[in-house]
């Protein structure tokens, strides 16, 4: 059916799969940066029961570094913040990305029903049997 259809159409349908496959790509991103978060802000929370004094490690990579509970706080802290931030942008993007999907979405429809109706291919396309 593609092939019927005015260039037009045909370019807005192919900004259509483009603007859905970010979509995509944005959901994995945000699902990623949200469990990310949920994970630091256990681990957060968890890092209260401990003792400050308590001997701690963090990963580098394929080693376990030692630390102390400051540094580890800090450090939680402030992935906590950045992530949030990081899901917020993702918030936004993924409501652009449907704002100009639903846009581009009406153009299209506009564009086919006012071909179907009074375009040179209209009235004789569907009645013509």
């Amino acid at each position: 059916m593609q092939g019927n259809l005015p260039p037009d159409a045909q370019e807005k349908i192919e900004e259509l799969q483009d603007l859905q496959e970010t979509a995509q790509q944005l959901s994995a991103q945000k699902q990623q940066a949200e469990t990310t978060l949920s994970e630091s802000k256990s681990a957060l929370e968890a890092l209260d029961d401990v003792d400050e004094d308590a001997t701690m490690y963090r990963e580098v990579g394929e080693l376990f570094v030692e630390t102390n509970y400051d540094e580890a706080h800090d450090s939680l802290e402030d992935k906590v913040d950045s992530l949030e931030i990081r899901v917020e942008q993702l918030d936004k993007q993924e409501e652009r990305i449907q704002s100009q999907f639903e846009e581009l979405q009406q153009e299209l429809q506009q564009m086919l029903q006012g071909g179907a109706g009074g375009g040179p291919m209209g009235p004789g396309g569907a009645g013509g049997a």
